[in-house]
């Protein structure tokens, strides 16, 4: 294969014509119920009316097509089997169906609704060409239940074209206008009313269309039209959108025979670690997000992923960390009939900065530390494991953020928060409620005073020592005028228990009673000290 095949641009377009009803089919084979006689249907509601979604092949031959209502397809078979539409199973059934396709290239995106486009440039002669990648790949979905249709050419409008209208066909680079000249001016895909026109006008063909200069059609039938033809033909084309962003290094291992023991998806997993940290080392990078997929025989995929604080330049920090995930999981890695490929791929990757750290102990303790919480981690989730920031502002529940530790730990290692003075009592309590629980105080010495006694959690406290008031005014940029003014007391009661009280708004300046009133303000605690 020449130079400039390998990178001329190649795209795989898949159809799956009978995907809503292929899927109502494979349930009803994996619960053992086999598959129904009748002609069986989907009807979805449109304009008040159900209409036929998808169909069977039973169905299409006794005359029924999507779009017909389903009176009119009764009439025709009595018998007809009749499934609601479910968008969003359907969605879920072609996103793994996607996932299964990324053992032939990461580059895969939806073609809506039941599509999908494989970016194949440069990766088929791994699968021994591009005729035998879209035979295994037909194959291997129909195996599944799916009918499907699939076709390849140097673009995406072109590809998808010959899907629906000669599956298989593979167009050589610059061949796409001649592949579909003779095909009806439907299969581009353009609204209905472009289609219609198009044929008034006696364009019935592509090769019609194609016929008349671009600035003809793009005056008559706008300039998207215009577009969508020239992409059809070969010349030029929009980018597909990969569902997923493309991964900076990937390694992968296919299998003649399935794995299923731990042993070897141990073995493989550390294998593929090695050559991918050699291949980042070459780079100087090391890993931050690494994801392993594990891809069934059946079609069934699975990818387990690990984040790190520090970049990874050891593949026994990878090995340890995706047992410790594996071992964590909470549905476990169902090999089934077994894995025929596994692949390990570093999503997020940084250069990594050496540092000097045999002499330095603070360097190696900080890794230590930071291999601990990737552990963690790694077994119980990265947002479960979290340090706290201080933030600069006055309102207690705000002057601490929770931040993932992984991401955040030289930051909170170095943070500042403000120092105790000697031989005084803290000022904020050891124990920060998520939301100060509302207390019931009967009278206070005086309106903007402490009270002399409260009842919190149903149980009466006598205050015997009290220290305050410390006046918090909440942020008027970002309150909108619905906080109020908040008055906090230190306070001891008569079991030596110390509380953290405010009183929510002024008096009488700021809460009122219906008649414009002062009314007497809530009481909260917010906190418990030692």
């Amino acid at each position: 294969m020449s130079a400039s095949s390998v990178n001329r641009r190649r795209i795989l377009s898949l159809w799956l014509p009978r995907l809503p009803i292929d899927r109502i089919q494979r349930f009803f084979n994996s619960a053992g119920l086999g598959k129904a006689n009748d002609p069986s249907i989907v009807v979805i509601k449109n304009n008040n009316a159900l209409v036929i979604h998808a169909l069977d092949e039973a169905a299409e031959r006794l005359g029924l097509y999507i779009g017909q209502p389903l009176a009119n397809a009764r009439a025709v078979c009595p018998d007809l089997k009749v499934f609601d539409a479910d968008v969003v199973a359907d969605a879920k059934t072609l996103s793994d169906i996607a996932d299964w396709c990324d053992r032939f290239t990461p580059l895969v995106a939806f073609d809506a609704p039941h599509g999908l486009f494989l970016d194949i440039t440069g990766c088929a002669h791994l699968f021994g060409g591009e005729a035998a990648l879209l035979q295994t790949l037909v194959r291997a979905l129909d195996r599944q239940g799916f009918a499907v249709s699939a076709a390849i050419a140097g673009t995406s409008v072109c590809a998808r074209t010959l899907t629906r209208q000669a599956t298989g066909s593979i167009v050589a680079d610059g061949g796409e206008a001649a592949a579909i000249d003779r095909f009806p001016v439907s299969a581009l895909g353009a609204d209905e009313t472009i289609t219609t026109g198009l044929r008034r006008a006696g364009l019935k063909t592509i090769g019609d269309v194609a016929s008349r200069s671009a600035s003809e059609i793009t005056a008559r039938f706008g300039a998207r039209f215009s577009t969508l033809l020239a992409h059809a033909l070969g010349q030029g084309d929009a980018p597909i959108s990969p569902r997923k962003p493309l991964p900076d290094y990937i390694v992968e291992k296919r299998f003649a025979e399935p794995i299923a023991t731990d042993t070897m998806i141990a073995m493989t997993l550390s294998r593929l670690a090695d050559t991918l940290i050699a291949s980042m080392e070459k780079q100087g990078k090391g890993a931050r997000r690494l994801e392993a997929a594990f891809f069934r025989t059946d079609g069934v995929v699975r990818a387990i992923m690990v984040e790190t604080g520090r970049p990874v330049t050891r593949s026994a920090v990878i090995d340890r960390l995706f047992r410790e995930r594996l071992d964590a999981l909470a549905d476990p890695l169902d090999p089934g009939f077994g894995f025929d490929m596994v692949r390990l791929s570093a999503s997020r990757t940084e250069v990594v900065v050496q540092e000097q750290r045999d002499l330095d102990a603070h360097v190696h303790d900080n890794d230590e530390l930071a291999a601990l919480i990737d552990r963690i981690a790694a077994r119980i989730g990265g947002k479960r494991v979290v340090v706290h920031l201080p933030e600069d502002t006055h309102v207690p529940e705000q002057a601490v953020l929770a931040a993932p530790a992984q991401h955040h730990l030289a930051v909170a290692m170095e943070a500042q928060w403000p120092a105790r003075a000697e031989g005084e009592p803290p000022l904020r309590p050891l124990r920060l409620f998520d939301k100060p629980e509302p207390v019931t105080v009967p009278f206070a010495t005086v309106p903007d005073g402490p009270p002399h006694q409260f009842t919190w959690r149903r149980a009466k406290h006598a205050v015997v020592r009290v220290e305050g008031p410390e006046r918090i005014a909440m942020e008027w940029w970002r309150q909108d005028g619905k906080q109020l003014t908040r008055d906090y007391f230190r306070i001891e009661d008569a079991e030596g228990l110390r509380f953290w009280i405010f009183r929510d708004g002024l008096y009488e300046g700021e809460v009122f009673d219906a008649d414009g009133k002062p009314a007497p303000p809530n009481w909260y605690v917010h906190g418990l000290f030692a």
